[in-house]
Protein backbone atom coordinates (compact mmCIF):
# COMPACT_ATOMS: atom_id res chain seq x y z
CA UNK A 1 0.00 0.00 0.00
CA UNK A 2 2.65 2.72 0.70
CA UNK A 3 4.65 1.61 -2.51
CA UNK A 4 1.95 2.56 -4.75
CA UNK A 5 1.12 5.48 -2.68
CA UNK A 6 4.61 6.54 -3.28
CA UNK A 7 4.92 5.44 -6.89
CA UNK A 8 1.25 7.67 -7.42
CA UNK A 9 3.65 10.84 -5.38
CA UNK A 10 6.20 10.07 -7.82
CA UNK A 11 3.99 10.25 -11.13
CA UNK A 12 2.48 12.84 -10.02
CA UNK A 13 5.27 15.12 -9.49
CA UNK A 14 6.74 14.24 -12.58
CA UNK A 15 3.33 14.86 -14.15
CA UNK A 16 3.24 18.37 -12.68
CA UNK A 17 7.01 19.10 -13.99
CA UNK A 18 6.06 18.28 -17.57
CA UNK A 19 2.86 20.01 -17.34
CA UNK A 20 4.67 23.17 -16.12
CA UNK A 21 6.33 22.77 -19.26
CA UNK A 22 3.65 24.28 -21.22
CA UNK A 23 4.27 27.89 -19.72
CA UNK A 24 7.38 28.13 -22.48
CA UNK A 25 5.06 28.35 -25.49
CA UNK A 26 2.95 30.81 -23.95
CA UNK A 27 6.06 32.73 -23.34
CA UNK A 28 7.71 32.63 -26.51
CA UNK A 29 4.44 33.13 -28.72
CA UNK A 30 3.64 36.54 -26.67
CA UNK A 31 7.17 37.74 -26.72
CA UNK A 32 7.37 36.99 -30.36
CA UNK A 33 3.49 38.57 -31.04
CA UNK A 34 4.99 41.68 -29.33
CA UNK A 35 7.78 42.22 -31.59
CA UNK A 36 5.67 41.51 -34.42
CA UNK A 37 3.54 44.16 -33.31
CA UNK A 38 5.99 46.40 -32.73
CA UNK A 39 7.16 46.30 -36.39
CA UNK A 40 3.97 46.64 -37.36
CA UNK A 41 3.26 49.70 -35.56
CA UNK A 42 6.62 51.05 -36.91
CA UNK A 43 5.81 50.33 -40.35
CA UNK A 44 1.64 51.87 -39.82
CA UNK A 45 1.44 53.86 -37.29
CA UNK A 46 -2.20 55.18 -38.01
CA UNK A 47 -3.20 51.02 -37.74
CA UNK A 48 -1.61 51.24 -34.00
CA UNK A 49 -5.20 50.67 -32.96
CA UNK A 50 -5.95 48.01 -34.36
CA UNK A 51 -2.74 46.40 -34.16
CA UNK A 52 -2.69 46.65 -30.37
CA UNK A 53 -5.87 44.97 -29.87
CA UNK A 54 -5.43 42.01 -32.26
CA UNK A 55 -1.95 41.60 -30.45
CA UNK A 56 -3.64 41.76 -26.70
CA UNK A 57 -6.41 38.97 -27.83
CA UNK A 58 -3.84 36.98 -29.41
CA UNK A 59 -1.85 37.10 -26.15
CA UNK A 60 -4.78 36.32 -23.99
CA UNK A 61 -5.91 33.40 -25.78
CA UNK A 62 -1.58 32.52 -26.01
CA UNK A 63 -1.50 32.63 -21.62
CA UNK A 64 -4.92 30.48 -21.40
CA UNK A 65 -2.53 27.61 -22.74
CA UNK A 66 0.11 28.42 -19.25
CA UNK A 67 -2.55 28.70 -16.71
CA UNK A 68 -4.55 25.66 -17.75
CA UNK A 69 -0.79 23.42 -17.71
CA UNK A 70 -0.26 25.36 -14.04
CA UNK A 71 -4.00 24.48 -13.03
CA UNK A 72 -3.11 21.05 -13.93
CA UNK A 73 0.21 20.71 -11.91
CA UNK A 74 -1.18 22.57 -8.73
CA UNK A 75 -4.17 19.74 -9.01
CA UNK A 76 -1.66 17.02 -9.55
CA UNK A 77 0.55 18.33 -6.08
CA UNK A 78 -2.05 19.52 -3.63
CA UNK A 79 -5.41 17.98 -4.24
CA UNK A 80 -4.17 14.89 -5.94
CA UNK A 81 -6.89 13.02 -7.19
CA UNK A 82 -5.03 9.69 -7.81
CA UNK A 83 -4.55 9.02 -4.49
CA UNK A 84 -7.93 8.64 -3.41
CA UNK A 85 -8.02 5.45 -6.07
CA UNK A 86 -6.17 3.20 -3.79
Amino acid sequence: MELARAIILGASAIGAGLAMIAGIGPGIGQGYAAGKASEAVGRQPEASGDIMRTMLIGCAVAESTGIYGFVVAIILLFINPLIGML
